[in-house]
């Protein structure tokens, strides 16, 4: 692996101390050489309407598509609400693909995990955002599925990552590597 590869990470709860946000912390911590992850923000973009995207979109959506654009890869990390992704995921993805032709997300190999308290480890919201990512022409990596659930015992009272939860976390951004790699020499 020669390239450094740089990744948008989108991350879907807004929560200050959300679980999913140590995650992406963590995964990018634990990262191969190849890849640099980035969390892209999505909290302060307006929710989409074509209205306001035109000639002067707002600067949210602007410097939003910018940097993923600018990304040369996609990993989405979602809890799961009501059997979906949540709101502000969804609006970005939407913010992303506009305007229509133009879409940022086109092209740049993804990945997903999805991080649960519960039982189920966000295996709807996973999969709903795996349906938009078919349309939206990212190439999902589809080895090894990612779904964490008891995401709340995955850190310690100081926020530190539990050693039981570090060799999952860790094969699956090595395979994302892997998956990126491969993808961006095609």
């Amino acid at each position: 692996m020669s390239n450094v590869y740089t990744i948008a990470v989108l991350v879907g709860s807004l929560r200050k101390e959300s679980i999913n946000r140590k995650v992406a912390l963590a995964l990018a911590d634990l990262a191969p050489a190849n890849l640099k992850l980035t969390i892209v923000e999505i909290g302060d973009l307006p929710l989409y309407n074509e209205d306001i995207d035109g000639a002067s979109p707002p600067a949210a959506y602007s410097t939003f598509r910018q940097q993923v654009s600018s990304s040369d890869a996609v990993l989405f990390v979602t809890p799961e609400y009501n059997r979906s992704v949540p709101a502000p995921m969804k609006n970005a993805i939407d913010v992303g693909s506009r305007p229509y032709g133009k879409s940022a997300w086109s092209g740049k190999p993804g990945a997903v995990i999805s991080v649960s308290p519960g039982a189920v480890g966000g295996f709807g919201a996973n999969h709903h955002l795996r349906q938009s990512m078919v349309f939206l022409d990212v190439p999902c990596m589809q080895q090894p599925e990612a779904y964490l659930s008891g995401a709340g015992k995955a850190f310690d009272e100081s926020g530190k990552l539990s050693e039981s939860v570090k060799p999952f976390l860790q094969s699956f951004i090595n395979a994302y590597g892997l998956w990126v790699e491969q993808h961006k020499k095609l």
